[in-house]
């Protein structure tokens, strides 16, 4: 019932604030102005794959319309949790009740870009989508730029879908692959293909990520495995006005309570689902050490997660856990790139570490990590969070990170590569975005390459593409 009054609420908003931009309450950009855009995203709660995308939106667009022409702002949930992050940015905080910020917030700005990679899904949270929505549809209703930028369409909810269809469809939605695509062009939403925008993030030096391996136990000398857990089955999240009274009164309903009005999945069908999962990667794990010489870790890249890594690491009898709320998004990274071999539950673990060539193995609770084993060509690298065979399956996906570790490599560069073009193509689309909502707004002029839609890349990055452009 509470996700159905955030959508009626979200959706009247949307509507009034077409009534008054028709009625006369219009504050555009005007020529001279620097560009306001918001960035409408999941920030400020360690979530390591949200915080990365978007830092790298922000220098992308940034580096393409200029720095001295724009003015951005990110959102946050915790300001301390995004503090260092987003450069020349501000940074606004976003509550948990959310539709009266959104219609203070977005019109004192010139455009919306959202951020949020699972952008139109009823798979996590339908109050996460409704707020993807929201953003973009008042954008939209003012005539603003509205922009989705590398986000990915699932199945939404009946009236979810509706709302999609109907407050999007005059913004512009670029997705980071061909199936969401096809989803929102069958609800009348404009659509160009793009990748998801982490592919150019430069963490802390090698150096660092070695350190704090070494730090935790490694002898420098062990092939290092990090696995990235999570609760697949604690998904979706659901606003609940009954649960969040007694939880308040009472502390009832402590284990599912995520944030505010916000409660996990729960049941002892998803309690069966989420001990086989853990069980099976345990299992896995404890054969492949005894096969070979390794050194295990476990990484939470969201602060969630520290609950499935402990809940692993005891079943292993203790092996290093490094979480999100340990270390900031430049230093995660930098030590996911200093490991040898990943096994991961996080879309974003993956995508990170692939430039650093870490041959890794997915084990995948929806399209996201499936999609990008299948543009790599891996899918024998691919298991389910509910495979009953989960544990066989990732013994053998192990072994074939040790063995052929070369060749999943060089899957992994070619797909770099491939995707760094395509963010690069995301950021043409975006600037000719601009200047269709604001014709006068001044942008670049001559001969440019692909490399020059990007932000500055790094050493290595440079060497990957020129050696598998």
């Amino acid at each position: 019932m509470m996700d159905l009054i955030l959508e009626a609420w979200v959706s009247g908003n949307i509507e009034r604030a077409k009534a008054g931009w028709m009625l006369g309450a219009r504050k555009r950009w005007q020529p001279g102005e620097k560009l306001k855009l918001l960035f409408a995203g999941y920030n400020g709660t360690r979530n390591m794959g949200s915080d990365v995308r978007v830092e790298e939106m922000l220098r992308q667009i940034r580096h393409i319309l200029g720095s001295e022409r724009v003015d951005f702002t990110a959102m946050t949930f915790d300001f301390e949790r995004s503090r260092g992050y987003f450069e020349n940015t501000a940074q606004v905080r976003l509550p948990d009740i959310f539709p009266p910020f959104l219609s203070d917030e977005v019109p004192r700005h010139h455009g919306v870009v959202a951020c949020e990679g699972s952008m139109f899904k009823s798979k996590f949270a339908n109050a996460l989508t409704t707020m993807m929505i929201g953003s973009l549809g008042i954008a939209a209703a003012q005539n603003k730029l509205s922009v989705g930028y590398g986000g990915e369409a699932g199945d939404m909810d009946p009236v979810l879908a509706k709302m999609c269809g109907r407050y999007c469809k005059n913004s512009l939605v670029i997705t980071r692959n061909e199936e969401s695509r096809t989803l929102l062009r069958e609800l009348g939403v404009p659509t160009e293909l793009g990748t998801d925008t982490a592919w150019t993030f430069e963490p802390r030096p090698a150096e660092y990520g070695q350190s704090i391996l070494r730090q935790v136990g490694w002898d420098g000398r062990a092939p290092v495995l990090v696995v990235c857990p999570i609760n697949p089955f604690e998904w979706p999240v659901k606003a609940s006005v009954a649960k969040a009274a007694l939880h308040s009164l009472t502390g009832a309903y402590k284990k599912s309570h995520y944030r505010g009005p916000y409660f996990h999945n729960t049941g002892p069908a998803a309690d069966r689902a989420y001990e086989h999962y853990l069980t099976s990667i345990a299992k896995a794990l404890d054969a492949f050490r005894k096969q070979r010489s390794v050194f295990v870790i476990l990484v939470a890249t969201e602060r969630l997660d520290a609950r499935p890594a402990n809940r692993i690491s005891e079943k292993l009898g203790g092996v290093p856990i490094l979480t999100s709320d340990q270390y900031n998004m430049y230093e995660i990274v930098s030590i996911l790139r200093a490991c040898h071999m990943m096994a991961s539950s996080r879309y974003h673990g993956i995508v990170t570490s692939m430039p650093a060539l870490v041959p890794s193995a997915g084990i995948t609770m929806d399209e996201r990590i499936r999609n990008l084993m299948r543009e790599r060509g891996h899918q024998d690298l691919l298991m389910t969070v509910d495979d009953p065979d989960l544990e066989q399956k990732l013994l053998v996906a192990l072994e074939t990170l040790a063995t052929q570790g070369e060749r999943i490599a060089d899957g992994i560069a070619r797909t770099v590569v491939k995707n760094l073009k395509v963010m690069a193509r995301m950021g043409v689309f975006f600037e000719e975005e601009v200047q269709r909502r604001y014709p006068e707004f001044p942008t670049r002029t001559g001969e440019w390459s692909w490399e020059d839609y990007l932000p500055p890349m790094n050493a290595s990055l440079r060497q990957l593409v020129a050696a598998y452009s």
